[in-house]
């Protein structure tokens, strides 16, 4: 019966050598015919064996091509991934955003910083140090901003551009209560790397500029079929750059748009009115990491509730009300007091 595979014609032959066998009636010309089957099977099996072993080598150098053609891929995309914010990375590689000129409108803090003074700093050392000191300030403030979870859009020199808000947002309240407490923790960190300077021959400690805003971009790939740069462009772009120029050495401004987002977790103080370059006048808010240092900030607290209101922000008629309010408030606290007191007493 034929098992229906590549030895179906040599199990033939068998069953009728068998039966010839059975019978007794096998002679001469049987025995020659069953040898020369034989034959044949011999050398199909081994046209088999040898195809096996051919396919069975050739597997095993393409798994090897595969494998080392993976490596290098991998190693390719390392060496790519540090040329990209990772959100970016992940996004593109994982199929979530794709490579090409398109873009979205979206609510965004924008982040910019630069050293003051850099460029004076760098003509007077060699570039070694150069090189060294701004990979140190670089590499400091870059692992702060991917703990934080800002999108790096950019170096320039010294100068750093980060937004939160895509391609992944916490909701932009938080994406700015984020960005302004990475802002600060940039600040004290830069502070405390000021013995770090001293090797390069720096007499005076670095410091930084931050400019911080809130507002609608445009964000996505722009450029050419040949060139992509994923960033922002937009108001709220151009109002952080301006502040960042504005900023005093070791401040930080941030707009308006910003401060109302975080003011009621983070203390600030306003500061003067900045004209923005093609903006216009802009008021600006400064975060207050101690309340010492900013005589102006009042902050009332009542067990588990607190208010805080900076009085510069208030007019003299406001002044004037809030300043009733409060003496009727220590009156009534008095009063209370008072009569705590005495009902004690009768008792």
């Amino acid at each position: 019966m034929s098992n229906g595979d590549i030895f179906d014609h040599e199990t033939k032959v068998l069953e009728a050598a068998k039966s010839l066998s059975e019978a007794g009636s096998a002679n001469g010309d049987d025995h020659a015919a069953l040898v020369g089957e034989y034959q044949k099977l011999l050398r199909t099996t081994r046209r088999v064996i040898k195809l096996s072993d051919k396919s069975e080598q050739r597997l095993t150098e393409l798994s090897k091509e595969a494998q080392e053609t993976n490596s290098q891929l991998e190693n390719l995309s390392n060496q790519l991934s540090k040329y990209l914010s990772p959100q970016i990375y992940q996004s593109i590689f994982s199929g979530n955003k794709a490579v090409a000129r398109t873009s979205s409108r979206k609510k965004l803090t924008v982040f910019f910083a630069d050293l003051c003074g850099f460029t004076s700093i760098a003509e007077n050392l060699e570039s070694e140090d150069v090189t060294d000191m701004l990979n140190l300030y670089l590499e400091t403030m870059t692992q702060i901003a991917l703990r934080y979870g800002a999108t790096i859009d950019k170096y320039i020199g010294d100068a750093i551009m980060l937004f939160f808000g895509d391609p992944e947002s916490e909701g932009v309240k938080e994406d700015a209560l984020a960005c302004v407490r990475m802002a600060m923790e940039m600040q004290e960190t830069l502070a405390g790397l000021q013995n770090n300077w001293h090797q390069y021959g720096l007499q005076d400690p670095l410091q930084m500029r931050i400019g911080i805003a809130t507002g609608f971009c445009t964000v996505g790939n722009f450029g050419s079929e040949a060139r992509l740069e994923y960033t922002a462009v937009g108001t709220g772009v151009n109002l952080a750059s301006r502040l960042e120029t504005a900023a005093d050495n070791g401040e930080i401004l941030m707009s308006f748009d910003t401060y109302s987002l975080i003011s009621d977790q983070i203390p600030c103080q306003e500061l003067d009115t900045v004209n923005a370059k093609g903006i216009g006048p802009v008021r600006t808010f400064s975060p207050i990491r101690n309340l010492e240092e900013a005589p102006t900030l009042l902050q009332l607290s009542v067990g588990n509730a607190s208010m805080k209101t900076d009085l510069m922000t208030l007019d003299e008629e406001e002044l004037k009300a809030f300043e009733h309010s409060l003496e009727r408030a220590i009156e009534h606290v008095r009063a209370h007091r008072r009569d705590a007191a005495r009902q004690e007493s009768l008792l």
